[in-house]
């Protein structure tokens, strides 16, 4: 298949938006995570094992996110400077293992979604359960 500049630059709003939005979700569990930090501090005897594994777990995800997304842009403009230095067979493949880092970003995306509708579920289970206990 024959590529030219223009097609590893089609990547480039789409990668930079999701970097953006990985960047947010980091951003969201860090706040989380320090809310809870505060919480432990108030009463440490509180309940929140289950809350720290799949923080932890959505942490690490997160981080690998980053990085498969970081080199897929990383190799996309690598791609774009082998076409425009006319080796369009390195650029053809570099932007092909882009590609695959970018899929590999997304579905471990997927996971760490999967894992934050856990974490919500938790919280819910955790109201429902005090509601109980008070009536």
């Amino acid at each position: 298949m024959q590529i030219d500049l223009t097609t590893p630059a089609l990547l480039f709003p789409a990668i930079s938006l999701l970097l953006l939005a990985y960047t947010n979700r980091f951003l969201a569990i860090a706040t989380l995570i320090r809310q809870l930090h505060k919480s432990y501090i108030n009463d440490p005897k509180s309940l929140l094992e289950g809350q720290l594994k799949n923080l932890r777990k959505r942490l690490f995800l997160i981080k690998a996110m980053q990085l498969f997304g970081v080199i897929s842009l990383l190799l996309c403009v690598l791609a774009m400077f082998f076409i425009y230095s006319k080796a369009n067979e390195w650029g053809s493949v570099i932007f092909g293992i882009s590609l695959i880092l970018l899929i590999l970003s997304l579905l471990i995306s997927i996971r760490e979604i999967q894992l934050s509708t856990k974490a919500l579920d938790l919280e819910l289970s955790d109201m429902e359960l005090g509601r109980k206990l008070k009536f």
